[in-house]
């Protein structure tokens, strides 16, 4: 069996949700041990969120959980019981990594804090990720991806000039930050190898998100201009958008950075006269009659077949790509090809297709190895194989209520 890059890590997952999960599933699909800890006093909440599998809500049928907790254990653990927390402190001394996503503060008030457990792990990795970091005025508010989103700017940025924000999908940060954790938490291992100590990992959401409006940022401050919603239009390509083709809501995105894109565009629709005509002849030209443009534009690919013109573009150099439904990527060629889909037999949902690992290592490559745990699908194996726990200490945990 081929070694994977992370073999023997291990790795105590007390995040939840979102940005946490995600990032140490990166770690468990290639080849680390993480434990998911969590309570059934108060679930995650990815696990009351659809869809669920057939329809039938339950805390162990959401594959919105399952998809980002992949190749992992699921250790059912009460931390509002000292017991609970006893548990937890044997968990972390057998940890190389920990990760937690609560809000601040949560962690140092079960006594799981970074400096008490550095007391007696000096070599500790710990990560922490929230709305806006450890410290600051801001620190202890709570939220979500979405929250973070419109603080980063983005929800000023995304929708219509005419209308209301609209937002980028979902809770966009949460999709957006765990690349970072992954790198910090990368190098802060390679930091324990060279000198056998550990580090602490602030991730703020907030923080990681303005490194995508980078130009935005910098116009306003060298300019003093502030960025603000425009549809689908860019500064810098014209057509640019999303046209409707043949088909019930089917459309065709593109973007025309430069006149030979643009005469071939004109070409492969059928209208050459557009790259000569005055009102569209020039880039400058075409953003001032941009209206006129993407209307005439609409009506010529609306009977196209989306495929056929995202091919036909493509071939003659022309960014363009068809604005696929969920459904459409589940059959889509490409991902086909490179083996993306990936069917894991769930213990209550049955086989489940699971979204694969989005990178290839030609040396260690990773795989989904299980799928993501029930609500405390492997306590016991946890508790007796990894941490040592007896039949009889483990009674008296259920007992104490530790183990819920």
């Amino acid at each position: 069996m081929v070694a994977k890059v992370f073999d023997g890590l291990k790795v105590a997952d007390f995040s939840w949700v979102g940005v946490g999960p995600i990032t140490t599933k990166y770690l468990a699909d290639h080849g680390a041990t993480v434990v998911r800890v969590e309570s059934a006093t108060r679930p995650d909440v990815l696990r009351v969120i659809p869809p669920f599998k057939g329809g039938a809500p339950d805390l162990n049928r959401s594959q919105f959980f399952a998809n980002y907790n992949t190749s992992k254990l699921g250790l059912a653990l009460n931390l509002n019981t000292p017991e609970g927390r006893q548990v937890a402190w044997r968990l972390i001394l057998w940890a190389d990594v920990v990760a937690e996503s609560f809000t601040p503060g949560t962690m140092r008030a079960w006594g799981l804090d970074y400096e008490a457990i550095a007391r007696v792990r000096p070599d500790i990795i710990m990560i922490s990720t929230c709305q806006q970091g450890q410290t600051g005025p801001h620190a202890h508010y709570g939220g979500f991806g979405q929250l973070a989103s419109a603080l980063g700017g983005y929800y000023e940025l995304t929708g219509w000039p005419d209308r209301e924000p609209a937002g980028p999908y979902g809770a966009y940060t949460d999709f957006i930050c765990p690349p970072f954790a992954l790198a910090a938490l990368v190098a802060a291992l390679d930091y324990r190898r060279r000198t056998g100590r550990g580090q602490y990992l602030d991730l703020s959401q907030f923080e990681c998100g303005l490194q995508f409006l980078g130009p935005a940022l910098l116009d306003y401050a060298v300019n003093g201009r502030v960025a603000t919603r425009a549809g689908n239009r860019d500064s810098q390509a014209c057509p640019h958008g999303a046209f409707p083709c043949a088909g019930e809501d089917r459309w065709i995105a593109v973007a025309v950075t430069t006149d030979w894109e643009w005469h071939e565009f004109c070409r492969v629709l059928g209208h050459p006269e557009w790259a000569t005509d005055s009102r569209f002849a020039t880039f400058l030209v075409r953003r001032q009659n941009e209206d006129v443009l993407e209307s005439l534009v609409g009506e010529a690919t609306r009977t196209r077949d989306p495929y056929e013109l995202m091919a036909a573009l493509q071939a003659a150099g022309v960014p363009a790509g068809v604005v696929q439904r969920c459904s459409d990527l589940h059959r889509d060629p490409q991902l086909a090809h490179r083996g993306h889909w990936v069917t894991l037999n769930h213990c209550e949902m049955g086989p489940t297709v699971y979204d694969g690992i989005p990178f290839r290592l030609s040396e260690t490559p990773g795989r989904l190895e299980r799928p993501a745990p029930c609500l405390g699908e492997h306590t016991e194996f946890v508790l007796k194989e990894l941490l040592g726990y007896t039949d009889e200490e483990i009674a008296g945990l259920v007992i104490a209520g530790a183990l819920e």
